[in-house]
């Protein structure tokens, strides 16, 4: 039973996005990607307006079945390749689109600049968590690989960061809305739900988002929304946002 949470004048938990804030991820999936084009297009003119986006449609409306990540995006080049080729792809295509799957899910953790040093002073401050979605092994070895579970001991591998799952890991935590703040890069996912509760977000941008990810109904003017361009201004944002709590701001 979760326990009852009531607001304080507190900054009481803070969260952090993992793939494209804390290291480089969307980069492998580009390419993937990329080489997805390539093998297909050897059957088809991958250019053709009815087969454009046709892989980021069956990634979509396989979201609910095979979730986020690698594995989900493997599965889906699959399908796509079947649909889009009409069955003519051969054993060995299928086979390198696998192969694709099988790099990303290796594929190195990069921290991006200045993220361990911002993670561990915030850490020495407040408790922190991590709130990722994927798949729960992927998410696991690439924090393990990262080197932060001496700062970030508090994984959550969910599978959609709506309203209601983070009010669940909230719930969980004992924090109000009002005493979280979310860092991420996606303003769908690590935003947009989190204001809608009445938490606080810190926007961090990455130079390549996933289509789906860039469609949200956020306001960039937000009063409890701040925009950073670098993980090193992480700890003073986060003290500006817990002095704002402290003050009573809730816009």
């Amino acid at each position: 039973m979760s326990r009852i949470t009531t607001p304080s004048r507190s900054l009481s938990l803070v969260g952090f996005d993992a793939d494209d804030t804390l290291w480089k991820s969307e980069d492998y999936y580009r390419a993937a990607e990329k080489q997805f084009q390539a093998i297909v297009g050897e059957y088809i003119d991958i250019t053709d307006p009815q087969l454009v986006g046709h892989l980021l449609a069956v990634e979509r409306r396989n979201l609910g079945i095979f979730g986020y990540g690698a594995k989900g995006m493997t599965l889906s080049m699959l399908e796509a390749a079947i649909e889009m080729t009409a069955g003519r792809i051969s054993t060995s295509d299928i086979r390198r689109i696998l192969q694709l799957g099988h790099d990303t899910l290796r594929h190195p953790v990069q921290l991006l600049d200045g993220v361990r040093e911002a993670v561990a002073a915030i850490a020495a401050d407040y408790p922190v968590v991590l709130i990722t979605k994927g798949d729960l092994f992927h998410q696991e070895s690439k924090i393990e690989r990262a080197g932060l579970h001496d700062v970030l001991p508090r994984i959550e591998v969910v599978s959609e960061k709506d309203p209601a799952t983070y009010a669940r890991v909230l719930a969980e935590f004992g924090v109000a809305a009002e005493n979280f703040v979310m860092i991420g890069n996606s303003l769908r996912s690590d935003a947009e739900p989190v204001l809608e509760l009445g938490g606080w977000a810190v926007h961090m941008p990455y130079a390549l988002t996933w289509a789906h990810e860039q469609e949200h109904g956020v306001d960039a003017a937000h009063p409890r929304l701040r925009h950073v361009s670098q993980a090193a201004q992480w700890p003073q944002v986060v003290a500006a946002i817990a002095a704002d709590i402290a003050a009573g701001a809730h816009g």
